[in-house]
Protein backbone atom coordinates (compact mmCIF):
# COMPACT_ATOMS: atom_id res chain seq x y z
CA UNK A 1 0.00 0.00 0.00
CA UNK A 2 1.29 3.11 -1.21
CA UNK A 3 1.59 6.48 1.84
CA UNK A 4 1.76 10.21 -0.01
CA UNK A 5 3.17 11.95 2.48
CA UNK A 6 3.91 15.95 2.81
CA UNK A 7 7.54 16.92 1.72
CA UNK A 8 8.14 19.19 4.52
CA UNK A 9 6.74 16.58 6.92
CA UNK A 10 9.13 13.76 5.34
CA UNK A 11 12.07 16.65 5.48
CA UNK A 12 11.78 16.85 9.40
CA UNK A 13 11.56 13.56 9.80
CA UNK A 14 14.65 12.72 7.66
CA UNK A 15 16.27 15.07 9.68
CA UNK A 16 15.09 14.26 13.09
CA UNK A 17 16.63 10.64 12.20
CA UNK A 18 20.22 11.88 10.79
CA UNK A 19 20.07 13.72 14.30
CA UNK A 20 19.08 10.58 16.48
CA UNK A 21 21.70 8.40 14.34
CA UNK A 22 25.29 7.84 16.14
CA UNK A 23 28.26 9.72 14.09
CA UNK A 24 31.54 7.77 13.00
CA UNK A 25 32.78 9.37 15.86
CA UNK A 26 30.69 8.75 18.50
CA UNK A 27 30.95 4.81 17.12
CA UNK A 28 34.32 4.72 17.54
CA UNK A 29 34.66 6.29 20.71
CA UNK A 30 31.75 4.59 22.50
CA UNK A 31 34.08 1.24 21.22
CA UNK A 32 36.81 2.84 22.97
CA UNK A 33 35.25 3.41 26.20
CA UNK A 34 33.95 -1.15 26.51
CA UNK A 35 37.00 -1.80 25.58
CA UNK A 36 38.87 -0.66 28.62
CA UNK A 37 35.97 -1.52 30.58
CA UNK A 38 36.08 -5.19 29.83
CA UNK A 39 40.45 -5.21 30.20
CA UNK A 40 39.28 -3.59 33.77
CA UNK A 41 37.37 -6.47 34.52
CA UNK A 42 39.53 -9.19 33.37
CA UNK A 43 42.45 -7.38 34.96
CA UNK A 44 40.61 -7.69 38.38
CA UNK A 45 38.99 -10.84 37.87
CA UNK A 46 42.52 -12.44 37.26
CA UNK A 47 43.90 -10.48 40.81
CA UNK A 48 41.40 -11.83 42.59
CA UNK A 49 40.95 -15.63 41.40
CA UNK A 50 44.69 -15.45 42.33
CA UNK A 51 44.47 -14.63 45.60
CA UNK A 52 41.17 -16.89 46.34
CA UNK A 53 42.73 -19.46 48.46
CA UNK A 54 44.22 -16.86 50.87
CA UNK A 55 41.56 -16.38 53.66
CA UNK A 56 41.16 -15.29 57.36
CA UNK A 57 40.40 -17.41 60.36
CA UNK A 58 36.72 -17.42 59.49
CA UNK A 59 37.23 -18.52 56.18
CA UNK A 60 36.28 -15.48 54.57
CA UNK A 61 38.58 -14.49 51.41
CA UNK A 62 40.68 -11.65 52.32
CA UNK A 63 40.87 -10.36 48.23
CA UNK A 64 37.38 -9.49 46.81
CA UNK A 65 35.64 -7.18 44.30
CA UNK A 66 33.90 -4.18 46.14
CA UNK A 67 32.13 -2.34 43.46
CA UNK A 68 33.19 0.37 40.77
CA UNK A 69 34.69 3.45 41.40
CA UNK A 70 33.36 7.09 40.31
CA UNK A 71 33.46 6.99 36.46
CA UNK A 72 36.82 8.99 35.77
CA UNK A 73 37.32 11.04 32.57
CA UNK A 74 40.32 9.74 30.57
CA UNK A 75 41.86 12.10 27.18
CA UNK A 76 43.72 9.71 25.07
CA UNK A 77 43.87 9.04 21.34
CA UNK A 78 40.54 8.16 20.70
CA UNK A 79 39.59 11.06 22.44
CA UNK A 80 38.01 11.74 26.25
CA UNK A 81 36.51 8.69 27.67
CA UNK A 82 34.60 8.33 30.75
CA UNK A 83 35.95 4.85 32.36
CA UNK A 84 33.90 3.56 35.85
CA UNK A 85 36.89 0.92 37.04
CA UNK A 86 36.73 -1.95 39.30
CA UNK A 87 37.57 -1.94 43.02
CA UNK A 88 39.06 -4.20 44.77
CA UNK A 89 38.85 -4.97 49.07
CA UNK A 90 42.38 -6.48 49.65
CA UNK A 91 42.66 -6.94 53.43
CA UNK A 92 45.77 -9.03 53.68
CA UNK A 93 48.89 -7.32 55.21
CA UNK A 94 52.54 -7.44 54.34
CA UNK A 95 55.29 -8.56 56.76
CA UNK A 96 55.95 -4.48 57.70
CA UNK A 97 52.11 -4.69 58.66
CA UNK A 98 51.33 -2.47 55.84
CA UNK A 99 47.62 -3.10 53.90
CA UNK A 100 48.39 -4.47 50.56
CA UNK A 101 46.62 -2.86 47.43
CA UNK A 102 45.36 -3.36 44.17
CA UNK A 103 46.93 -1.21 41.56
CA UNK A 104 45.73 -1.76 37.83
CA UNK A 105 48.36 -1.54 35.11
CA UNK A 106 45.79 -0.64 32.68
CA UNK A 107 44.31 2.44 34.68
CA UNK A 108 46.54 3.70 37.33
CA UNK A 109 45.75 5.88 40.09
CA UNK A 110 45.19 9.38 39.52
CA UNK A 111 45.55 9.10 35.65
CA UNK A 112 43.80 11.74 33.42
CA UNK A 113 46.08 11.32 30.35
CA UNK A 114 47.24 8.42 28.26
CA UNK A 115 51.00 8.08 28.46
CA UNK A 116 51.30 8.42 24.55
CA UNK A 117 48.95 11.02 24.23
CA UNK A 118 51.07 13.05 27.01
CA UNK A 119 54.44 12.00 24.17
CA UNK A 120 53.20 13.41 21.64
CA UNK A 121 51.97 16.88 23.01
CA UNK A 122 55.46 17.95 23.50
CA UNK A 123 56.11 17.09 19.46
CA UNK A 124 53.35 18.89 18.17
CA UNK A 125 54.96 22.45 20.45
CA UNK A 126 57.63 20.99 18.63
CA UNK A 127 56.48 20.98 14.96
CA UNK A 128 54.68 24.64 15.49
CA UNK A 129 51.78 24.62 17.44
CA UNK A 130 52.52 27.14 20.13
CA UNK A 131 51.61 26.56 23.97
CA UNK A 132 48.32 29.15 23.64
CA UNK A 133 46.72 27.34 20.50
CA UNK A 134 46.37 23.88 22.39
CA UNK A 135 43.81 24.85 24.01
CA UNK A 136 41.54 25.55 21.39
CA UNK A 137 42.81 22.82 18.40
CA UNK A 138 43.05 19.40 20.96
CA UNK A 139 39.23 19.32 21.83
CA UNK A 140 38.51 19.35 18.35
CA UNK A 141 40.14 15.95 18.14
CA UNK A 142 40.21 15.13 21.85
CA UNK A 143 36.75 16.64 22.63
CA UNK A 144 35.93 19.33 24.72
CA UNK A 145 36.19 17.38 28.09
CA UNK A 146 40.32 17.03 27.59
CA UNK A 147 42.04 17.81 30.38
CA UNK A 148 45.32 18.72 30.93
CA UNK A 149 45.75 21.07 27.87
CA UNK A 150 46.39 24.17 29.35
CA UNK A 151 50.02 25.84 28.69
CA UNK A 152 51.41 25.54 31.65
CA UNK A 153 51.05 21.49 31.61
CA UNK A 154 52.89 21.89 28.08
CA UNK A 155 55.55 23.08 29.85
CA UNK A 156 55.81 20.93 32.67
CA UNK A 157 56.32 18.28 29.50
CA UNK A 158 58.54 20.09 28.02
CA UNK A 159 60.83 20.43 31.00
CA UNK A 160 62.06 17.07 30.78
CA UNK A 161 63.69 17.77 27.97
CA UNK A 162 66.39 19.65 30.09
CA UNK A 163 67.48 16.04 31.48
CA UNK A 164 67.48 14.48 28.11
CA UNK A 165 69.95 17.25 26.82
CA UNK A 166 72.02 16.83 30.41
CA UNK A 167 72.05 12.95 29.75
CA UNK A 168 73.28 13.43 26.42
CA UNK A 169 76.03 16.15 27.27
CA UNK A 170 77.11 14.14 29.57
CA UNK A 171 77.17 10.49 27.95
CA UNK A 172 80.38 8.43 27.46
CA UNK A 173 81.98 8.11 24.34
CA UNK A 174 85.07 5.75 24.48
CA UNK A 175 83.31 3.45 22.97
CA UNK A 176 82.82 4.76 19.72
CA UNK A 177 84.34 6.00 16.96
CA UNK A 178 83.29 8.41 14.10
CA UNK A 179 85.10 8.27 10.39
CA UNK A 180 83.93 11.52 8.99
CA UNK A 181 81.97 14.42 11.00
CA UNK A 182 80.14 17.31 9.37
CA UNK A 183 80.43 20.87 11.78
CA UNK A 184 78.89 23.66 11.48
CA UNK A 185 77.48 26.91 13.20
CA UNK A 186 73.50 27.71 13.11
CA UNK A 187 72.48 30.98 14.53
CA UNK A 188 68.86 31.68 15.79
CA UNK A 189 66.96 34.60 16.94
CA UNK A 190 66.29 35.15 20.93
CA UNK A 191 62.94 36.85 21.47
CA UNK A 192 63.85 38.14 24.87
CA UNK A 193 67.43 38.98 24.23
CA UNK A 194 69.71 41.09 21.97
CA UNK A 195 72.06 38.61 21.51
CA UNK A 196 71.35 35.66 18.48
CA UNK A 197 71.73 32.01 19.77
CA UNK A 198 74.89 30.40 18.19
CA UNK A 199 74.79 26.21 18.15
CA UNK A 200 77.84 24.34 16.90
CA UNK A 201 76.92 21.32 15.55
CA UNK A 202 78.79 17.70 14.95
CA UNK A 203 77.05 15.33 13.20
CA UNK A 204 79.33 12.10 12.98
CA UNK A 205 79.60 8.48 10.94
CA UNK A 206 79.98 5.64 12.90
CA UNK A 207 82.27 2.54 11.28
CA UNK A 208 78.85 0.99 10.21
CA UNK A 209 77.66 4.47 8.59
CA UNK A 210 75.10 5.09 10.59
CA UNK A 211 75.01 9.22 11.24
CA UNK A 212 74.28 10.14 15.01
CA UNK A 213 74.67 13.96 16.57
CA UNK A 214 77.64 14.22 18.66
CA UNK A 215 78.04 17.27 20.32
CA UNK A 216 74.92 20.32 20.11
CA UNK A 217 76.46 23.26 22.24
CA UNK A 218 75.57 26.84 23.09
CA UNK A 219 78.78 28.87 20.96
CA UNK A 220 80.05 32.50 20.63
CA UNK A 221 79.90 33.16 17.12
CA UNK A 222 81.50 30.45 16.03
CA UNK A 223 85.24 31.42 17.85
CA UNK A 224 87.79 29.59 17.79
CA UNK A 225 87.75 29.14 21.64
CA UNK A 226 84.20 28.12 21.48
CA UNK A 227 85.11 25.21 19.19
CA UNK A 228 87.66 24.49 21.10
CA UNK A 229 85.97 24.09 24.58
CA UNK A 230 83.56 21.67 22.81
CA UNK A 231 86.59 19.32 21.28
CA UNK A 232 88.73 19.02 24.26
CA UNK A 233 85.15 17.95 26.16
CA UNK A 234 84.68 15.26 23.35
CA UNK A 235 87.94 14.19 23.97
CA UNK A 236 87.88 14.40 27.77
CA UNK A 237 84.75 11.74 27.10
CA UNK A 238 86.50 9.35 25.29
CA UNK A 239 85.90 10.61 21.59
CA UNK A 240 89.16 10.07 19.16
CA UNK A 241 89.55 11.79 16.36
CA UNK A 242 87.55 11.59 13.14
CA UNK A 243 89.69 10.40 9.71
CA UNK A 244 88.40 13.57 8.07
CA UNK A 245 86.17 16.45 8.84
CA UNK A 246 83.71 18.58 6.69
CA UNK A 247 82.76 22.57 6.80
CA UNK A 248 83.05 25.68 5.66
CA UNK A 249 86.06 27.86 5.80
CA UNK A 250 84.53 30.76 7.65
CA UNK A 251 84.64 28.39 11.40
CA UNK A 252 86.65 29.03 14.33
CA UNK A 253 87.09 25.07 14.10
CA UNK A 254 89.59 24.38 12.01
CA UNK A 255 92.42 26.19 14.19
CA UNK A 256 90.44 24.54 17.19
CA UNK A 257 90.81 20.80 15.33
CA UNK A 258 94.22 21.36 14.46
CA UNK A 259 95.06 21.54 18.29
CA UNK A 260 93.22 18.85 19.69
CA UNK A 261 93.39 16.44 17.08
CA UNK A 262 95.76 17.94 14.63
CA UNK A 263 95.41 14.18 13.15
CA UNK A 264 92.25 14.65 11.28
CA UNK A 265 92.12 15.87 7.51
CA UNK A 266 89.99 19.01 6.51
CA UNK A 267 87.64 18.98 3.60
CA UNK A 268 86.18 22.10 2.63
CA UNK A 269 82.24 22.37 1.82
CA UNK A 270 81.74 22.63 -1.84
CA UNK A 271 78.73 24.69 -1.81
CA UNK A 272 79.80 27.26 0.66
CA UNK A 273 83.26 27.39 -1.38
CA UNK A 274 80.98 28.02 -4.52
CA UNK A 275 79.00 30.76 -2.99
CA UNK A 276 82.02 32.74 -2.23
CA UNK A 277 84.08 32.52 -5.71
CA UNK A 278 81.08 33.24 -7.48
CA UNK A 279 80.15 36.31 -5.16
CA UNK A 280 83.38 37.85 -6.35
CA UNK A 281 82.74 37.35 -10.49
CA UNK A 282 80.28 39.66 -12.53
CA UNK A 283 76.54 38.43 -12.86
CA UNK A 284 77.01 37.93 -16.29
CA UNK A 285 80.10 35.38 -16.00
CA UNK A 286 78.22 33.28 -12.80
CA UNK A 287 76.57 30.85 -14.92
CA UNK A 288 79.75 29.45 -16.83
CA UNK A 289 82.05 29.74 -13.84
CA UNK A 290 78.91 27.72 -11.69
CA UNK A 291 79.55 25.11 -14.37
CA UNK A 292 83.83 25.00 -14.39
CA UNK A 293 83.52 24.95 -10.34
CA UNK A 294 80.74 21.81 -10.40
CA UNK A 295 83.27 19.88 -13.34
CA UNK A 296 85.94 20.60 -10.35
CA UNK A 297 83.56 19.14 -7.78
CA UNK A 298 81.80 16.27 -9.30
CA UNK A 299 85.22 15.55 -11.16
CA UNK A 300 85.97 11.55 -11.70
CA UNK A 301 89.29 11.54 -10.30
CA UNK A 302 91.56 13.44 -8.28
CA UNK A 303 93.57 14.12 -11.47
CA UNK A 304 91.12 15.43 -13.65
CA UNK A 305 89.77 17.41 -10.74
CA UNK A 306 93.32 19.24 -10.64
CA UNK A 307 93.56 19.73 -14.10
CA UNK A 308 89.92 21.49 -14.36
CA UNK A 309 90.72 23.57 -11.17
CA UNK A 310 93.88 24.58 -13.20
CA UNK A 311 92.06 25.81 -16.21
CA UNK A 312 89.59 27.64 -13.97
CA UNK A 313 92.22 29.64 -12.59
CA UNK A 314 94.06 30.38 -15.87
CA UNK A 315 90.50 31.61 -16.92
CA UNK A 316 89.94 34.14 -14.25
CA UNK A 317 92.73 34.65 -12.40
CA UNK A 318 94.08 37.84 -14.68
CA UNK A 319 90.57 39.73 -14.54
CA UNK A 320 89.46 37.99 -11.48
CA UNK A 321 92.27 37.85 -8.87
CA UNK A 322 89.67 37.63 -6.09
CA UNK A 323 87.62 35.10 -7.11
CA UNK A 324 91.11 32.41 -8.57
CA UNK A 325 92.77 33.47 -4.75
CA UNK A 326 89.59 32.48 -3.08
CA UNK A 327 89.33 28.83 -4.94
CA UNK A 328 93.37 28.40 -4.70
CA UNK A 329 93.31 29.23 -0.69
CA UNK A 330 91.77 25.53 -0.29
CA UNK A 331 93.11 23.61 -3.11
CA UNK A 332 94.38 21.13 -1.51
CA UNK A 333 91.34 21.02 1.08
CA UNK A 334 88.62 20.99 -1.36
CA UNK A 335 90.25 17.47 -3.08
CA UNK A 336 89.68 15.64 0.35
CA UNK A 337 87.13 13.51 -0.73
CA UNK A 338 89.41 12.19 -3.94
CA UNK A 339 91.37 10.16 -1.66
CA UNK A 340 88.46 8.74 -0.17
CA UNK A 341 86.59 5.67 -1.42
CA UNK A 342 84.25 6.75 -3.97
CA UNK A 343 80.85 5.66 -2.77
CA UNK A 344 81.50 8.15 0.24
CA UNK A 345 82.17 11.48 -2.30
CA UNK A 346 78.48 12.74 -2.34
CA UNK A 347 78.40 12.95 1.65
CA UNK A 348 81.27 14.39 2.30
CA UNK A 349 82.00 16.98 -0.64
CA UNK A 350 79.37 19.18 1.56
CA UNK A 351 77.96 19.76 5.11
CA UNK A 352 74.49 19.84 3.91
CA UNK A 353 73.51 16.63 6.75
CA UNK A 354 73.49 19.75 8.87
CA UNK A 355 71.98 22.10 6.54
CA UNK A 356 68.49 20.24 5.66
CA UNK A 357 68.12 18.79 9.21
CA UNK A 358 68.07 22.46 10.80
CA UNK A 359 65.23 23.46 8.00
CA UNK A 360 62.34 22.32 10.80
CA UNK A 361 64.61 24.09 13.39
CA UNK A 362 64.10 27.12 11.09
CA UNK A 363 60.39 26.61 10.49
CA UNK A 364 59.84 26.12 14.22
CA UNK A 365 61.71 29.43 15.17
CA UNK A 366 59.61 31.68 12.37
CA UNK A 367 55.93 30.06 13.73
CA UNK A 368 57.38 31.40 17.37
CA UNK A 369 58.99 34.26 16.18
CA UNK A 370 62.26 32.74 18.34
CA UNK A 371 62.92 31.49 21.27
CA UNK A 372 61.81 33.46 24.00
CA UNK A 373 64.99 32.45 25.92
CA UNK A 374 68.37 30.73 25.35
CA UNK A 375 68.22 27.64 26.87
CA UNK A 376 64.43 27.15 25.53
CA UNK A 377 66.04 27.55 22.14
CA UNK A 378 68.52 25.59 22.76
CA UNK A 379 66.68 22.54 23.75
CA UNK A 380 64.16 22.98 21.44
CA UNK A 381 66.77 22.73 18.22
CA UNK A 382 68.26 19.67 20.01
CA UNK A 383 65.20 17.69 20.32
CA UNK A 384 64.07 18.60 16.64
CA UNK A 385 67.74 17.26 15.35
CA UNK A 386 66.78 14.33 17.62
CA UNK A 387 63.88 13.43 16.06
CA UNK A 388 65.59 13.98 12.23
CA UNK A 389 68.51 11.66 13.36
CA UNK A 390 66.32 8.65 13.11
CA UNK A 391 65.66 9.53 9.68
CA UNK A 392 69.16 10.00 8.63
CA UNK A 393 70.35 7.35 6.30
CA UNK A 394 73.62 5.77 5.96
CA UNK A 395 76.52 6.37 4.26
CA UNK A 396 76.31 5.00 0.58
CA UNK A 397 79.17 1.75 0.12
CA UNK A 398 79.31 1.36 3.98
CA UNK A 399 80.44 -2.02 3.91
CA UNK A 400 83.73 -0.19 2.98
CA UNK A 401 84.38 1.45 6.45
CA UNK A 402 85.14 -2.54 7.12
CA UNK A 403 86.31 -4.04 4.16
CA UNK A 404 88.78 -1.66 2.42
CA UNK A 405 90.92 0.44 3.15
CA UNK A 406 90.63 4.73 3.01
CA UNK A 407 93.50 5.88 0.80
CA UNK A 408 94.10 8.76 2.79
CA UNK A 409 97.68 10.30 1.03
CA UNK A 410 99.34 11.50 3.98
CA UNK A 411 103.14 12.10 4.39
CA UNK A 412 102.95 10.36 7.84
CA UNK A 413 102.36 6.72 7.23
CA UNK A 414 101.61 6.40 10.61
CA UNK A 415 98.32 8.84 10.27
CA UNK A 416 96.94 6.27 7.64
CA UNK A 417 97.98 3.46 9.42
CA UNK A 418 95.98 5.15 12.54
CA UNK A 419 93.04 5.38 10.48
CA UNK A 420 92.86 1.89 8.86
CA UNK A 421 92.83 0.27 12.28
CA UNK A 422 90.43 2.89 13.87
CA UNK A 423 87.98 1.23 11.17
CA UNK A 424 88.91 -2.04 11.94
CA UNK A 425 91.07 -2.78 8.95
CA UNK A 426 94.78 -4.10 7.99
CA UNK A 427 96.99 -1.03 6.82
CA UNK A 428 97.98 -1.81 3.90
CA UNK A 429 101.60 -2.81 3.01
CA UNK A 430 103.85 0.01 1.76
CA UNK A 431 104.94 -1.82 -1.72
CA UNK A 432 101.33 -1.94 -2.60
CA UNK A 433 100.34 1.64 -1.16
CA UNK A 434 103.25 3.14 -3.43
CA UNK A 435 101.48 1.25 -6.61
CA UNK A 436 98.11 1.61 -6.07
CA UNK A 437 95.95 5.03 -5.49
CA UNK A 438 92.24 5.60 -6.06
CA UNK A 439 93.03 7.99 -8.84
CA UNK A 440 92.66 4.99 -11.40
CA UNK A 441 89.42 3.45 -10.24
CA UNK A 442 86.52 4.85 -12.04
CA UNK A 443 83.19 5.83 -10.11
Amino acid sequence: MLKVLDNDRADNDRTADERAAPTLDALAREGARQMPVTALAVEVAQYVDEHQEERDTQGHRLVVRNGRARPRKVTCGAGTLEVPAPRVNDRRVDATGQRQRFTSRILPPYMRRSPKLAEVLPILYLRGLSTGDFREALPVLLGDDAAGLSATNIARLTAVWEDDYRRFRQRDLADRDYVYVWVDGIHFNIRLEDDRLCTLVMIGVRPDGTKELVPFDDGYRESTDSWATVLRDLQRRGMRAPVVAVGDGALGFWAAVRDVWPETREQRDWCHKMGNVLDKLPTRLQPKAKRALRKIMYAETHAHAEEALDGFLAAYEAKYPKAAACLAADRDRLLTHFDLPAEHWQHIRTSNVIESSFATVRLRQRVTKGSGSRTKGLLMAYKLLEMAQHRWRRLNGAHLSHSSALACRSSTGCRRNEATRRLGRRPPDHAADQSTTFDNIST
